[in-house]
């Protein structure tokens, strides 16, 4: 990391960001000469010291066709604070993550576990996971993330 000063890097401050983010942002290989960013809602727990990032969206479509292709993605996520002044330039006050793994097509299991939370993290309530994927309109990926690292910009 270039900035090493603003480098977090205790998991638990990770996950902390991680947390108060409201949406990730999945980074695909494979559309043509180009990378596929798609923003999505997610849900995520850490296990065995790793950082699971589960996503759900419609049964087909183009993220489904390029992690069919190469499943290696990039999960980027933010939150922005605020403009600040440093005296002689305006720069952003923010915190971020961004983590590499692998994605895959979750088993039933991890489907009711990943849809709950997922609308855990969303903050709703009324919903039951086992009743969403019981109409079968969704898939659920569940991101084994192999490195996590944090960032953030804070002006005194």
């Amino acid at each position: 990391m270039r900035k090493s000063e603003r480098e977090v890097k205790n998991l638990e401050d990770i996950v902390d960001i991680l947390n108060r983010c409201e949406t990730v942002r999945i980074g695909i290989n494979g559309n043509n000469d180009y990378p596929y960013v798609v923003p999505l809602s997610f849900g995520y727990e850490v296990a065995d010291g790793k950082v699971v990032i589960y996503v759900h969206g419609a049964k087909e479509g183009l993220k489904h066709d390029l992690i069919a292709r190469n499943n290696k993605v990039c999960v980027e996520a933010d939150i922005f604070h605020r403009y600040a002044e440093t005296g002689h330039s305006v720069t952003t006050e923010y915190e971020s993550i961004i983590g590499f793994g692998i994605a895959q097509k979750a088993d039933h299991d991890d489907t009711i576990k990943g849809l709950d939370l997922l609308l855990a993290h969303c903050k709703t309530e009324g919903y039951s996971a086992v009743e969403c994927a019981a109409r079968g309109m969704t898939t659920v990926y569940k991101i084994m993330l192999d490195s996590i690292t944090g960032k953030k910009r804070v002006v005194d």
